[in-house]
Formats: C-alpha cells, structure tokens, sequence
C-alpha cells in the first residue's frame, strides 16, 4: 500500500476519473453549525474543535514554509487555535465564501502580521495541548517543509487536500476493519492507483479465495463508498450544498499540480 501523499494522490486521481455526480445529501454539518450559531453554543464550540483538531497539519505546514523553527511552529499552532477557539470571530467566513480552507488561511495571516495576536501564543492554549501535535513526524517535517520550492500557500493547500483524503481512506478502513475486511481493503486501495504495479486482480481473487468478478464488484463498491465518504467530508468544510462541487474540483487540481 503507498505511503502518505501517494495514497491520496491516486485517490484523488481515482475520483477525478472514475467519479460520478450522484445526489448528496446535504445535512447539518459541523461547519455549517458553527456559521449558524456563530460559536456561540456548546454545540457550535465543540464542532469547531473537532474541525480545529483535525486540519491543524496545513496551518503547521505554513508555520513551517516560513521558516519557523518547529518548536516555535507547533508553538504559534496552538497559539492560533486557542485565539480561535476563544474569541470565534468568523467576521471574515462571508468574504472567503463560507469555506473552512480559505476561512482559516487568512484568519492565519491576520494572526501572523499582528504581533498582539502574536502574543497570544505565549498562552498556547492557558497551559492545554489543544491540537495533538505529537502526531507530529518530527524529521519528516523538518526534512521536507523548509526544502519545498512551493510557496507557503501552496503548501497549505496541497496539506489540506491530504488531510482531507486521508482521513476519507481512514474512515473506509475503519468500515472495513468494523467487518473483518482489513485486509481486502489494503488490497482494493492498491487498485486506486490503476498503474502497472498494482496487484492483478486475479492475484487478490487467489488471495481472498474469489473470483475475478467477485473482486471487480468489491473494488466497484468500495469506489463508490470512497466517493460518497469524501463528498461528505467536504460537506463538512463548506457551508452550502452548492459549494461542494467547487472545493472538490479545487482539491483535485491540487492533488494534480
């Protein structure tokens, strides 16, 4: 199974190719709960902190493409997030067009060229871990973030479109793994890629004691689940149905450049 953004790389691809524009179902999603309620309610607080906790990776991947010292980067991170998700100002979500991405960059610069936010920092939360940064591959980061020619803003971008993807394939092999399909799922994802080294069907349907078809049928069905789940992962990022299609065409000419 490829590793880190080749995996979501010919997810993406995957779907771009094979994809379909079936109906959503657009329902109340964590985003849109926070836009409505303004954070003001204990509902809306702990949807924007299930959102913060899971996109930190493209605000720590900007931090870095500045030049920050990881420290300092993991540091000013939470720094952001305890500002965020203290003083809630969502004044800018209408003009980036009701969308988590866009909403959190410029809430990021803004937090950056203002040295009161800054300070802010200092408290890194009141003394609390709010973002697991400790999920962290500390050389990894370090080896590639400051060594990528991509401009801070595309790396935020391109680390956005991973966390998305990535947390899709995790919450299918969770669904597999719930049904004691782990190991078929491992084999279907090596299918995304549809390149000469993927496995041969034939070698699966051996593996798995199926047929061919039997296989083909499974990777149909295990497509179009992946779809489903990353529509409704974005729908969790926009505040409109209508915006879906849009931050889907984006990520996948991210994931492309």
């Amino acid at each position: 199974m490829p590793a880190g953004d080749d995996v979501t790389s010919s997810a993406a691809n995957d779907f771009a190719a094979g994809g379909q524009r079936g109906a959503f179902a657009f329902a109340t999603t964590h985003w849109s709960i926070v836009l409505e309620a303004q954070g003001e309610s204990p509902v809306a607080q702990e949807a924007l902190e299930k959102l913060c906790r899971i996109y930190w990776r493209p605000i720590h991947s900007f931090l870095r493409r500045q030049g920050l010292a990881q420290e300092e980067a993991e540091d000013l991170t939470q720094g952001f997030f305890a500002l965020l998700l203290e003083r809630r100002d969502l004044s800018a979500v209408r003009r980036e067009k009701g969308r988590l991405r866009s909403y959190l960059l410029t809430a990021l610069k803004h937090f950056l060229s203002d040295e009161r936010r800054r300070a802010m920092a200092i408290k890194r939360g009141k003394g609390q871990r709010l973002i697991p940064l400790e999920e962290v591959l500390t050389d990894e980061w370090m080896d590639m973030e400051p060594a990528d020619p991509l401009t801070a803003e595309r790396i935020y971008e391109r680390r956005w479109a991973s966390t998305v993807l990535e947390r899709v394939l995790n919450l299918l092999q969770d669904e597999y793994a719930a049904t004691r399909n782990a190991a078929l799922f491992d084999s279907l994802t090596q299918l995304l890629a549809d390149e000469p080294g993927a496995p041969p069907r034939a070698d699966i349907a051996a593996q798995f004691g199926m047929t061919e078809n039997a296989v083909t049928q499974a990777f149909h069905r295990f497509r179009k689940r992946y779809q489903s789940l990353l529509r409704e992962e974005i729908a969790h990022t926009v505040a409109t149905p209508g915006d879906i299609e849009d931050e889907l065409r984006h990520l996948i000419a991210v994931v492309r450049a």
